[in-house]
């Protein structure tokens, strides 16, 4: 599975004054998607870092083209970039219920094993979750 999608419908805390989402929140979307990416794959953020590897994210760039706004039900597409190394890398489309492109964006994060603080190799098992 190299891209999945899921719905938020938009809660009014995530909205400011004007009663559009907060562009900070778009990064709380956009990690929404990597973990059900991920839990549909079988991987939990959860056990991966009991396991002793976390996965920060290193880059992060959003590109704002529309607004959402409170109650709006909006789809976050969260699309595998290449094949994992050391950092995996993500792209984002987020739309609205008419298909209207509201942001786009991408990740890169890190694998990191938590006792040297190091970056290592993605694990085996989340390369053969994703078919490599």
């Amino acid at each position: 599975m190299k891209f999945d999608k899921i719905q938020i419908r938009v809660r009014y805390g995530e909205t400011d004054q004007m009663g559009v989402v907060y562009h900070g929140n778009y990064a709380l979307y956009l990690e929404m998607g990597r973990i059900e990416w991920l839990r549909k794959l079988g991987i939990s953020y959860k056990n991966m870092e009991e396991s002793g590897i976390m996965l920060p994210v290193v880059s992060l760039c959003i590109n704002y083209k529309k607004s959402a706004g409170y109650d709006d039900l909006i789809n976050v597409k969260t699309q595998l970039k290449n094949k994992p190394t050391a950092k995996i890398e993500f792209d984002y489309e987020i739309t609205n219920e008419k298909g209207e492109i509201l942001t786009t964006a991408s990740t890169i994060l890190v694998f990191i094993d938590m006792k040297t603080n190091r970056p290592v190799k993605a694990p085996q098992y989340i390369l053969d979750a994703i078919g490599y």
